[in-house]
């Protein structure tokens, strides 16, 4: 190539393009059920940033040029392989389904709670933890690299000395993780930027029930701040992302800048989930989303931006909560939910698969291991909670979380599960 068409290529920007290329292939590659050999459809293919899903039959066609490819499926293990081996054989995904409890911001930093809950993943059909990685108040418990974290007071309690070095050791163990990362309720972001806070119709700062402040769901700044620290979770190896409190307060005396109608709540919470997805494609990491169990049954956002309709899309795990202590009015036919926790469970998850066709293995419910505060203040035993999981299983959902606020859990009810591990 002469100097002057050099120079000239340079000028309008082609010999970077000629170098793109010339080191971009097409790969074309299928995905199976390591078990059973089935092909898998809608399995997620990433390579150098970008992301392909699988057909019916399991195939793929992706861009590559570098030497990595991540796949995933909901109810499979993610892969991280050689494109070389790719393009050799199918790749093989081995079925997995998450059998979670939480530890929160303080949980995981507790040498105590953290033991016990890996004695009862030991010993039981449990394998995963959900881990706070921005818990209910706001704080972050590992030290963040992004400079919005310390200036919003969000690092003055550390208790994850190290994320990567826990993360291994979770992993040598066979636990899956799970960040937890509460989203618009942050009390400690919304003092630090207070034109970023939930207001009242009258201006003041919006304060819930708990005197927190939250935060602008429809403010670009706050998801890039919550997505920001989704990407630092990937980084440090965790296997999920789960975004909780991801709506608008369920407070109708609020107001929020772009306005409060329900297209504007339920876009605003695509959108979010949207640039989430965007961001986290290198990392090749599961993407879940919490919401209130009666989502599963209002055709509505339920006046928070929450609609099964517009969240399923965009995330691989759906994650209900479905604590019967929760459905103040019960369900259709069933008036006393704490009377009957099956029916609550398996009836709620049945919903969402009749509104959306979303496979069974996509939804992976949170069930109550705490003692009930609605009804008639019963202890959730081992009949409590192995009727929760009986629903669960005979949906055929992704797994179960444990959730337990105290982060106490006795292993009750989990006995009998332990021939399904």
């Amino acid at each position: 190539m002469n100097t002057f068409l050099l120079r000239f290529l340079c000028a309008i920007g082609l010999v970077v393009s000629i170098a793109a290329t010339a080191h971009t292939r097409e790969l074309a590659g299928r995905v199976i059920d390591a078990d059973s050999g089935a092909a898998i459809a809608d399995a997620v293919v990433t390579a150098d940033g970008h992301a392909v899903r699988t057909d019916a039959g399991g195939r793929f066609d992706i861009e590559v040029t570098g030497s990595r490819l991540g796949v995933r499926a909901a109810g499979y293990e993610r892969r991280n392989t050689d494109i070389a081996a790719a393009a050799a054989a199918p790749i093989r995904l081995r079925p997995f389904a998450a059998k979670a409890l939480y530890l929160s911001f303080y949980g995981i930093g507790s040498a105590t709670l953290r033991n016990a809950a890996l004695d009862l993943i030991h010993r039981t059909a449990l394998n995963a933890m959900v881990i706070d990685i921005k818990g209910d108040r706001g704080l972050v418990p590992y030290r963040s690299a992004l400079p919005l974290v310390s200036e919003a007071g969000a690092q003055k309690t550390i208790t994850i000395p190290d994320l990567p070095a826990l993360l291994q050791s979770l992993h040598a163990q066979g636990v899956y993780t799970i960040a937890r990362i509460v989203t618009f309720k942050d009390d400690l972001l919304a003092a630090a930027h207070p034109d970023w806070a939930v207001k009242r119709q009258d201006g003041s700062i919006f304060r819930d029930r708990e005197g927190l402040r939250w935060v602008d769901p429809t403010r670009r700044e706050v998801w890039d701040y919550d997505i920001a620290l989704a990407v630092e979770a990937a980084r440090a190896g965790f296997d999920e992302i789960q975004f909780d409190y991801l709506r608008f307060p369920d407070d109708k005396s609020t107001r929020f800048g772009a306005g409060n109608t329900q297209q504007i709540r339920t876009r605003a919470i695509a959108g979010f989930l949207d640039a989430a997805r965007e961001r986290l494609v290198p990392y090749n990491v599961f993407l879940a989303a919490d919401v209130f169990g009666y989502i599963c049954w209002n055709s509505d956002d339920t006046g928070i931006g929450q609609r099964l309709e517009d969240i399923v899309p965009r995330i691989d795990y759906l994650s209900p909560m479905l604590y019967p202590s929760g459905f103040q009015f019960g369900i259709p036919g069933y008036r006393d939910p704490v009377a009957h926790v099956y029916e609550i469970v398996k009836q709620s998850l049945d919903k969402v698969h009749a509104r959306t066709g979303i496979s069974p293995r996509r939804v992976r419910p949170w069930l109550q291991a705490f003692k009930d505060y609605a009804f008639d203040r019963r202890m959730f035993g081992s009949d409590e909670i192995r009727q929760q999981i009986r629903a669960a299983d005979a949906f055929g959902s992704g797994g179960w979380m444990l959730w337990n606020p105290r982060n106490v859990y006795s292993g009750e009810g989990l006995e009998q599960q332990l021939a399904c591990r």
